[in-house]
């Protein structure tokens, strides 16, 4: 199969779709591998080096798509790229499409094969291809939280872990998924009063295990999230609901109630938000104040640590993409269920039906022969 590699052009979105590492598999497995020029260059991936994996590269971005069977990146295509797409071409990234009516529309209409990372899903509810950025993601909310808790940036002036007679700061995560986790992770590790909510009790239990009583859990409702947040410093949105729009757990009455300079941060944003207030961001703009309290909603966090995070990908997608170029999309998913999750488009229907419910749109399950 012939797999295309473009660069990404979403704002500073530095990772890119598959290391050289992933490029040399591919060739070797009888693969070609075209990559657009400079396509690496955010990950400190250059030229040479897919060159030297045994990559093409192309010039422009309309050769990759106008050659490659299956287009392999790491966020949804923008508007520019609607038009490079093919009828039948297999789509290969984090699509996030319950937030995303318009490019849902552009795959149908085009009839892409489009499987999303963030709906691959093994039997055991695990999401493979969403963990290594949503840890990734998790640890830099609280590093971004308490960069704006500085009073130069807006904050409070707040240090994180206090110091010796002075509290340390309050910080509120809700979700106790891998994003919550690790961002607790780093908040603990910081020296916060960290409280986590889950509407997962088997979760929480987990979490009061292995942070050993250094956290509070509760159980995720309006009271217990009301109470949470109107008394934080940070705020963590962290709520996932596989193949969704993620629903408002925090509304705006209750950010008008947090203290001036007071940060949320909310990683749910790619699925709509789970923060009444919050809209996307970018890592150029990435805050706005709505009622003396900072917001920090960009989408692709992971983007600026793009090394870290371009590697960790092609760790858990590289097994994917091989499948799909060895045997062809339809006998990848009859053979492997956790893929078959992932196919949200197919044959100019939406295929997922979390999508469909969410957009309004026809549901057309494929069918596994």
């Amino acid at each position: 199969m012939i797999v295309g590699v473009p660069k990404e052009i979403k704002i500073s979105e530095n990772r890119v779709g598959m290391t050289e590492s992933g490029v040399r598999q591919l060739v070797a497995e009888g693969h070609t591998v075209l990559v657009e020029k400079d396509a690496g260059l955010g990950s400190g991936i250059t030229n040479d080096q897919y060159e030297k994996a045994g990559a093409r590269i192309l010039d422009t971005k309309a050769q990759v798509y106008q050659n490659a069977e299956m287009i392999v990146k790491v966020k949804e295509p923008l508007p520019e790229e609607y038009d490079l797409l093919g009828e039948n071409q297999i789509l290969f990234n984090y699509l996030h499409l319950a937030a995303e009516p318009k490019l849902t529309r552009v795959l149908c209409e085009k009839r892409v094969k489009a499987v999303a990372y963030e709906t691959i899903q093994k039997e055991d509810g695990t999401l493979p291809l969403l963990v290594p950025m949503s840890e990734v993601a998790g640890r830099m909310a609280t590093q971004i939280g308490a960069f704006y808790l500085q009073k130069d940036k807006g904050g409070k002036g707040i240090l994180m872990g206090g110091v010796t007679g002075v509290r340390p700061a309050k910080v509120t995560i809700i979700g106790g998924g891998v994003v919550g986790t690790n961002a607790a992770k780093m908040a603990v590790g910081l020296g916060a009063d960290v409280t986590v909510l889950d509407v997962n009790t088997s979760r929480l239990e987990y979490l009061d295990d292995i942070f050993q009583g250094r956290i509070t859990t509760l159980f995720s409702n309006s009271q217990n999230i009301e109470e949470s947040v109107i008394q934080s410093d940070l705020v963590i949105g962290a709520v996932l609901i596989t193949g969704r729009k993620a629903p408002t757990l925090v509304t705006h009455a209750m950010i008008r109630r947090m203290g001036r300079g007071s940060v949320v941060v909310d990683v749910a944003v790619d699925q709509g938000g789970c923060i009444e207030t919050c809209k996307p961001t970018t890592h150029l703009h990435p805050t706005y104040e709505v009622e003396g309290v900072i917001h920090y909603c960009v989408p692709n966090m992971p983007g600026v640590v793009s090394r870290t995070s371009t590697y960790a990908l092609t760790n858990v997608t590289l097994k994917y993409v091989s499948m799909i170029a060895q045997m062809g999309l339809e006998e990848a998913i009859a053979k492997d269920k956790s893929l078959f999750k992932g196919l949200n488009v197919y044959n100019g229907y939406v295929c997922y039906e979390p999508v469909a419910r969410d957009l309004g749109m026809e549901y057309r399950p494929y069918r596994l022969s």
